[in-house]
């Protein structure tokens, strides 16, 4: 019996769709090569319940219409969990609701093709119509490489392409080698495997394919996933195929197996030695390599930027830019976005009168679409430098160089730029983690990015830092007429809760690693593909891409949760009396500022060097308007806090109270840490409102910090001391309170479980954290 299947003919009615799998190793180029084919016309989304991403892409090769289908970056097609048996199903055309695969498209580096030939083999296996795409072409012949494309078929028994993704090269001849392995009839390969395994794999089809479970409707079983049970032992194809098929199918596998070990076939390593020796045998036919004294200049490049001490270097400097990207250049674009949704609030609040739609629309809807609009600077750069890093082939070295020290947290070096992303913003940290091949470094990373301490935690310790921490000194210097501070107090607590959530995400990381993702850690396996200039339409693709998806499927759920927290907020209260007095400091402001004289401001045409002259004096008049507008704006303040205690939000910080009251809380500050469950830095605006300063203070206010330094309990005690103000900043550097970088994660998974878990699980770590530093705080400073 063939391995391979006679191929289908979909171009039998020339109008059907044709479902074509892009397939490949990392770094080969098989995401520019996707985007060449699709353009602008993809969609990018995940299958149900898992991580693995689906990018689907559409096109029309003349009479042809073409859906192309991204699967990701893999060196195999041995599922060794959930996530990566959907990607093989996907392949195999087993999963519902999505369509059978037409053809299979194995991008290769024409290079270096020869590992690329291992998962080539297990495609052929799978019996689907293949073509061997040898991408960066015109790289591999300046090194001097050349191959015979034409004795390469011969020997796989499948078309073969040559392209440059980059430069748009061979995609014409593509597309008619599509149309001919559609169409034209190949004899199958033989399997690249030994011939009993190859009779073993066949007995179990012939068996068992069609058999199924009573109350199952389950349709016939792929040749390739027995190939797979009889290799992988304890995998999870073998679990698949446990719960799929009759309870016989079970004992027939392992008899298979007891057969080929009698054999003496080593089931653990037989088939990386056949499929590895039939890609050298396959490459020393067709492969010719000009002899080369020179060095190439990705060797020369290599022997610098992968130095023990002059690869790091470079790579920390990279990293600086990078991280100075998402920190400060990003800022300027994030003003301008908060200072768009500001105006856009005032200028649609003016059309309506004060009320509740008006804060709807205002606070909740536009305050919600700028909530997700401000993470679009910090994500596009992030992005844009990712790719310009991946597409000029630097990514890679960069990981090489991180993997051992990420390797003692159970991470690849892959990990490393996601996490320190996450310094910045977990959101676009944990969409970097797309980049990470292994299922359970991709999983184990996007779990604790949110620990790392991002910018939004910042304003909470500069606020309780500058307010409760005393100001001592241990380190002083004079320079240039000026006492500088090299060690003090405040500055060690402010390093402490930054780095805090890295170091707690050594023993989680390592915790998750034993329990919920233990097996055994993926090898380090990465391809250092040649350097190369990065196409900007490459490049600002990906960009768009990134952005779009996160609108598309993340920034619904902020917005969304936005204004579920303004809605716990403003009902049920009755605002009239604050309505009314918005109104009259809104009249009275307009009076004023028709009487004001002008207060300090040069006249005409003076020089900006000549002395402006003495303000004019506020008539009594003036002063008394003003006094009024001060008293009604601080009534206005106070009624606020209190609609603030009587609405949802408040009633849920008083049932809480009990719960924070170890943390050494009260129910106010319950209420801001639940409602800066959209984004942290909330949290300051929230305690304003409460302690009637109004909303728009920031961490740097005087009078916040002087009514939270003077706010009492019910019993008269100060409320906030340095151990409650280290309680609170300890569970905002560990808490989860994000509910976008919750909505990214769960986009990212396709799952509600795990923002669910890492919402349970950091939450219980931060009250655990708040508690311990409370608590012994408490005893030691009193």
């Amino acid at each position: 019996m063939s391995v391979a299947a006679e191929p289908s003919s979909p171009l039998r009615e020339r109008q059907a769709t044709v479902r074509i799998a892009v397939v490949g190793n990392p770094n080969t180029g098989k995401s520019t090569l996707f985007n060449a084919l699709a353009g602008m016309n993809a969609r990018v989304g995940n299958y149900p319940g898992v991580t693995v991403e689906k990018k689907i892409g559409y096109a029309r090769w003349g009479d042809l219409r073409v859906e192309l289908v991204d699967l990701p970056g893999t060196y195999s097609l041995s599922p060794r969990s959930k996530d990566e048996l959907i990607a093989v199903e996907a392949l195999l055309g087993m999963l519902p609701g999505e369509g059978d695969i037409d053809l299979a498209m194995c991008v290769a580096d024409a290079g270096n093709f020869e590992r690329n030939l291992f998962l080539f083999s297990q495609i052929l296996d799978t019996g689907k119509p293949a073509i061997l795409i040898l991408n960066m072409a015109d790289s591999a012949e300046a090194a001097g490489i050349r191959i015979d494309g034409k004795a390469l078929e011969g020997a796989i028994g499948a078309p073969v392409v040559f392209t440059s993704a980059n430069t748009g090269r061979g995609l014409d001849d593509l597309r008619q080698a599509v149309e001919r392995a559609l169409t034209q009839k190949r004899p199958a390969a033989p399997s690249a495997l030994p011939r009993p395994i190859v009779e073993e794999t066949e007995r179990l089809h012939d068996s068992h394919s069609r058999s199924k479970l009573a109350d199952a409707n389950t349709s016939e079983t792929p040749y390739y996933l027995f190939e797979r049970a009889i290799l992988d032992e304890g995998g999870e194809t073998e679990r698949f195929l446990f719960a799929r098929l009759s309870a016989g199918f079970e004992e027939d596998l392992r008899a298979a197996r007891s057969r080929l070990q009698q054999g003496g076939f080593d089931l653990g390593s037989i088939e990386a030695q056949s499929r590895y020796a039939w890609a050298q045998k396959v490459t020393a036919q067709v492969v010719a390599r000009e002899e080369r004294p020179e060095k190439r200049l990705t060797d020369r490049v290599d022997r610098a930027l992968t130095h023990w001490l002059i690869g790091p270097l470079v790579f920390l400097v990279t990293m600086f830019i990078v991280f100075q990207t998402i920190f400060s250049w990003a800022s300027p674009l994030i003003g301008f976005f908060e200072t768009l949704q500001g105006l856009a609030g005032e200028f649609v609040g003016g059309f309506l009168p004060p009320g509740a739609l008006q804060s709807l629309i205002v606070d909740g809807i536009i305050g919600g679409v700028g909530s997700v609009v401000v993470f679009l600077p910090q994500i596009a750069l992030l992005f844009l430098f990712i790719a310009i890093l991946e597409d000029s082939g630097y990514m890679p070295r960069a990981a090489y160089m991180m993997d051992r020290l990420m390797a003692a947290v159970g991470l690849s070096g892959k990990s490393f730029l996601p996490l320190m992303s996450s310094f910045a913003c977990a959101v676009p940290g944990v969409m970097a983690t797309r980049t990470i091949d292994s299922y359970r470094d991709r999983m184990l990373t996007i779990l604790v990015a949110p620990l790392m301490s991002c910018s939004a935690r910042l304003p909470v310790y500069i606020l309780f830092v500058e307010a409760f921490v005393p100001d001592r000194r241990f380190l002083e210097v004079d320079l240039f007429g000026a006492s500088w501070t090299l060690i003090g107090l405040q500055g060690i607590v402010m390093f402490a809760m930054v780095w805090l959530g890295a170091v707690v995400a050594v023993p989680v990381a390592a915790i998750l690693r034993w329990t919920i993702f233990r097996g055994h850690s993926s090898p380090f396996v990465m391809e250092l593909p040649e350097y190369r200039l990065p196409s900007w339409r490459v490049v600002l693709g990906r960009v768009y891409e990134q952005c779009q998806a996160f609108i598309v499927r993340a920034g619904t759920l902020i917005f969304a949760t936005t204004i579920v927290i303004w809605a716990l907020g403003y009902f049920p209260s009755d605002r009239t009396e604050l309505l009314a007095l918005e109104q009259r400091i809104e009249d009275l402001s307009g009076e004023i500022e028709e009487v004001s004289p002008a207060q300090g401001e040069s006249t005409d045409g003076a020089s900006p060097d000549e002395e402006a002259p003495a303000a004019e004096p506020a008539s009594p008049e003036l002063e008394g308007r003003l006094a009024e507008l001060a008293a009604l704006e601080a009534e206005a303040n106070h009624l606020r806090g209190e609609l603030l205690e009587e609405s949802f939000l408040g009633r849920i910080g008083h049932v809480i109270e009990p719960v924070v009251r170890p943390l050494g809380w009260d129910w106010r500050i319950g209420v801001a840490t639940i409602a800066s469950f959209p984004a942290r830095e909330v949290v300051i605006g929230t305690l304003g409102t409460i302690f009637s300063l109004g909303g728009d203070v920031d961490e740097n206010d005087t009078s916040l910090r002087a009514e939270l330094d003077r706010a009492e309990r019910d019993d008269g005690r100060k409320l906030v001391t340095l151990p409650v103000a280290l309680s609170i900043m300890v569970f905002f550097a560990l808490c989860a309170q994000c509910g976008s970088t919750l909505m990214v994660v769960y986009r990212e998974t396709g799952s509600w479980r795990w923002p669910a878990f890492c919402f349970t699980y950091m939450t219980a770590l931060a009250y655990v954290g708040a508690l311990l530093t409370y608590q012994i705080g408490s005893r030691l400073l009193g």
